[in-house]
């Protein structure tokens, strides 16, 4: 999730950009500055307060001609901090593109600005911010999850199963659920120790939190609270052997 400064010295051009930029789902937040020095002063109390603080910046959408400083001013400027924000040039003008990505800007938009193409610059964004963001530990006895634009901590002792959703998986505790950009088979090599087993596919569960085994015409199935989850035949003797391990252990 994205935290963006909009930056445009033309009020109507800044806030369809906004408009835009907040209906994108991967946004977070997405706030305004109609010209150079006050992106500035806010990026900088962003920086002094921290890249977990509220106010934090991940994204500039930044225009190129302003009065005073420039948007290339800007991101010349920022190339001497020592973790900038990622920058999106967004202008009417194709002639600086060249300048633009020597800057080491994520994407050049045009003015005006169409819905698809800004959704392909956030995705670039993104992408970006993926790769540079350090890594989730998860042999560690917490998960970072977004709730509501915070990251809180979740304990992995109060999951109760993990369902694959293509590269992300939704994390279920007995109260709440939570999307996180890690693939089941990544959670179920790492999360063995902590009692998860993989009952299918798209299921990985935590053995200690099986409530009941159902067996119905040839088929297995578990029942986690109110959740009831299919076994596969694959995995159908060994989630067995586990249960009937843990039952006599």
């Amino acid at each position: 999730m994205l935290r963006v400064l909009a930056v445009d010295d033309e009020e109507p051009a800044l806030a369809e950009l906004l408009y835009l930029l907040r209906a994108d789902p991967r946004v977070r937040a997405a706030e305004g500055a109609t010209d150079a020095n006050e992106a500035l002063r806010r990026i900088g109390r962003a920086l002094d307060a921290g890249g977990d603080e509220a106010g934090a910046i991940d994204v500039l959408f930044l225009d190129i001609q302003m009065a005073g400083l420039t948007g290339l001013d800007v991101a010349r400027l920022l190339a001497g901090f020592a973790k900038p924000p990622m920058i999106v040039f967004v202008t009417a003008h194709e002639d600086f593109a060249v300048q633009a990505f020597d800057l080491k800007a994520v994407d050049y938009v045009l003015k005006p600005v169409r819905r698809e193409r800004l959704a392909e610059a956030v995705r670039r964004v993104a992408e970006q911010a993926a790769v540079t963001r350090p890594a989730v530990d998860l042999s560690a006895d917490r998960i970072p999850v977004e709730l509501g634009g915070v990251t809180r901590l979740v304990a992995v002792a109060d999951i109760t199963y993990a369902e694959a959703q293509g590269d992300y998986a939704r994390l279920h505790t007995a109260d709440a659920s939570h999307l996180v950009r890690i693939p089941l088979t990544t959670l179920e090599e790492r999360w063995q120790p902590h009692g998860f087993v993989r009952i299918h596919r798209s299921h990985l569960v935590a053995l200690h939190r099986i409530d009941e085994l159902r067996l119905d015409g040839g088929g297995m199935s578990v029942r986690i609270g109110d959740a009831e989850l299919a076994v596969s035949r694959r995995h159908a003797s060994r989630v067995r052997e586990l249960l009937m391990r843990r039952a006599g252990g």
